[in-house]
């Protein structure tokens, strides 16, 4: 069994550690992040076209706020599969293979997200056209939550120990990159078609896109070799035979806590200063939309750029600095920015720009995360404990943060920097910064 020291990804043991990347290294790291970017692209861009979708697929007698909040409703429901779909997906991953699962995940994100841009609305076939969005919506969900941990993994696995933190920085940039592209996919439909073409028949093309796109990733995994570490475990026959969950929630319980603490500062991160702020900048301190979404496409650029730098510095000063100065910049930043506000527009976008590379640091979530459990149920412990987490404090962030800015508000900021100061305590959790050690 593997052995891990600290600060040395613990994920590899096929691969020498000081070996650079080589071609087929940065061949997997590619089709991993196109898959990933692309399978979360399709998973957000339903947000981006919610209120087209609500008056399409319910009633038009239904009221405005009643069809916003099953809408929603829908959106909601593919957080609420992710845990199942990621527990399902993740066991067969520690059983049959990480590469099979792989595979899987985003075929099953391209499938429903082509049938969603084919779907024919509530006025051609009634109440079954909510039925068979919602459907397709909770597929999306449990496909995403393999999809993630998933990846993660397979290029953990597969990198040198010493270019770790990069190969899963460069990935994390990957998959952040589809929230940027998913609102830029937006800006171009809604600046070539007008509203009555996108309420027609446009909305279609982006889910069409993302199915097609998602089945040419299907074909591409093809290419990808299976790990060396499920190779050796096969080699062996240490693949788990015990249900790995079992085995996670026994033995694994302080790994579980590790990563579900750093998956609440990551939902934070994403969704308190990418997804919320937008709106948050037009509702209350009256910051016209383009310029609100302007810096906000910029912050989503400087946080894909940061991914990749935090991995990046966990490998060249160990995962202790790179938690420290990451989070603990995050912090900082975050009422640099929200104090700020409004500003202008250059001090808006700069502000926005720099929190938005500090939130970059949410990579070194899958950094601490691969490592913290043994290869075994590596697949499973990762998946269970990210998801199970991102479905509570993803889910109820919103809602907390929404509420709490009624009474004050600075309240994104308080929020967001108490997350930034967790990581910095996390930063001297041995298990966040060693990993997983076989017992001898």
């Amino acid at each position: 069994m593997t052995s891990l020291t600290a600060d040395q990804g613990g994920a590899q043991a096929a691969s020498p550690a000081n070996r650079p990347l080589n071609r087929n290294d940065y061949k997997t790291l590619g089709l991993s992040a196109l898959g990933g970017t692309l399978e979360f692209y399709d998973f957000v861009v339903f947000v981006f076209f919610a209120n087209v979708l609500g008056s399409l697929f319910f009633p038009a007698s239904m009221p405005d706020w009643m069809r916003q909040l099953q809408t929603l409703g829908i959106f909601a429901a593919g957080y609420l599969a992710r845990p199942i779909g990621g527990i399902l997906i993740a066991h067969f991953g520690d059983i049959l293979g990480r590469k099979q699962m792989f595979t899987l995940s985003v075929f099953l994100m391209a499938v429903p997200t082509l049938v969603i841009g084919l779907l024919p609305t509530y006025e051609s076939i009634g109440l079954a056209a909510p039925i068979l969005l919602l459907a397709m919506r909770v597929l999306q969900g449990a496909a995403i939550g393999g999809e993630m941990p998933g990846a993660w993994v397979f290029v953990a696995e597969h990198a040198p120990a010493k270019r770790y933190g990069f190969a899963i920085g460069s990935l994390t940039s990957g998959i952040t990159g589809g929230i940027f592209l998913g609102s830029i996919i937006g800006v171009w439909l809604n600046s070539v078609y007008s509203p009555a073409e996108i309420h027609d028949w446009a909305w279609r093309i982006p889910f069409i896109l993302g199915g097609v796109f998602g089945l040419v990733s299907v074909y591409l995994r093809k290419f990808l070799h299976e790990t060396p570490i499920f190779q050796e475990m096969q080699a062996r026959k240490q693949v788990d035979r015990e249900l790995p969950l079992k085995t996670i929630l026994r033995d694994h319980r302080e790994a579980s806590v590790v990563v579900a603490l750093m998956t609440w500062i990551l939902s934070t991160a994403v969704v308190v200063v990418i997804l919320f702020t937008p709106s948050y900048l037009q509702k209350v301190f009256h910051i016209a939309p383009a310029v609100a979404l302007k810096a906000n496409a910029v912050a989503t650029v400087t946080l894909t750029i940061g991914c990749v730098f935090w991995g990046w510095l966990s490998d060249q000063w160990g995962t202790r600095a790179a938690m420290v100065l990451g989070w603990g910049g995050m912090a900082v930043t975050a009422y640099l920015f929200y104090l700020n506000l409004p500003g202008t527009e250059i001090s808006l976008i700069w502000t926005y720009a720099l929190v938005g590379f500090f939130v970059g640091a949410i990579s070194l979530l899958p950094v601490v995360g691969v490592r913290a459990f043994p290869p075994e149920v590596r697949f499973t412990g990762l998946s269970f404990s990210y998801n199970m987490a991102y479905a509570v404090f993803g889910g109820l962030t919103p809602m907390l943060v929404s509420v709490w800015q009624q009474a004050d508000v600075m309240a994104p900021a308080h929020y967001v920097a108490a997350m930034g100061v967790l990581g910095v305590a996390m930063g001297f959790w041995p298990l966040a910064v060693k990993g997983w050690v076989a017992k001898k």
